[in-house]
């Protein structure tokens, strides 16, 4: 296993780092977060862009290529976080099946898949895996049924596989995120565009009962660096709520 390092802020120097949905958001704060703490990162998205490598997570042959190319590259690896997701909300008479099983494919099939491919490079470093969950998959929310269905498995399925890999040394744990400020939020909003009675649905009042309103993806990124490091080095099946209080 590569050996990490007390220093402050320098916590995850000489480890080497998978990241998904690294284009932009929350994959791409969690990018800079683990770079700056002296990992090295290598990001995927379906959106290839500088310094981010092109990866479908619903595609299993786009995802070994991925992982088979980033062990290639960085000689290992120490840490899976899990980050690509979709929403679109949609009233449940108007959602068609291309949406549903969008959101199945990406934000549940797709870490599913990522884990499995990276589980052998894992178990060589006694590894971990940090999965952006949800808290839309702790409550139900109107107009974002499709996405609480699969952020709920998710959560169950990473919670099952902590147990599963406990043997191996191998944590499995989640951040469960309330409103965050990016676009994946924003464009959330575009399948309910002329629906009047949107203004009243829950994702408005998922800026919590603290004062600061949508979150920036750093608190997240925070969130996800603290479970991937030694300071969680007992803890595995958990998950961290980071949304303001949304879930009073």
């Amino acid at each position: 296993m590569t050996a990490g390092t007390n220093v402050p802020g320098m916590r995850f120097q000489g480890k080497r780092i998978f990241v998904t949905g690294a284009a932009a958001g929350i994959g791409a704060a969690t990018v800079e977060l683990f770079r700056e703490e002296g990992a090295t990162v290598y990001g995927v998205d379906v959106a290839e862009s500088d310094g981010v490598h092109r990866c479908d997570v619903t595609d299993p042959s786009s995802v070994r290529h991925a992982v088979d190319a980033a062990v290639a590259e960085m000689g290992g690896l120490d840490v899976l976080a899990n980050v690509a997701g979709v929403n679109v909300f949609s009233k449940l008479e108007h959602m068609t099946l291309e949406v549903w099983n969008r959101h199945l494919a990406v934000n549940l099939t797709g870490p599913m898949l990522v884990t499995q491919a990276c589980l052998p490079h894992l178990r060589v470093s006694q590894g971990n895996v940090v999965t952006v969950a949800s808290i839309s998959g702790i409550q139900g929310q109107p107009y974002n049924s499709s996405y609480c269905a699969s952020k709920g498995g998710l959560r169950l399925f990473m919670k099952a596989i902590a147990v599963e890999l406990a043997a191996d040394g191998i944590r499995v744990n989640m951040v469960d995120p309330g409103g965050v400020d990016t676009a994946m939020s924003t464009n959330a909003m575009v399948g309910l565009e002329g629906q009047g009675d949107f203004e009243f649905s829950h994702f408005n009042r998922m800026i919590g009962v603290l004062p600061e309103g949508m979150m920036p993806p750093r608190r997240i990124a925070e969130a996800l660096a603290f479970l991937a490091s030694d300071a969680s080095a007992s803890t595995t099946g958990a998950e961290i709520i980071v949304d303001n209080g949304t879930l009073w």
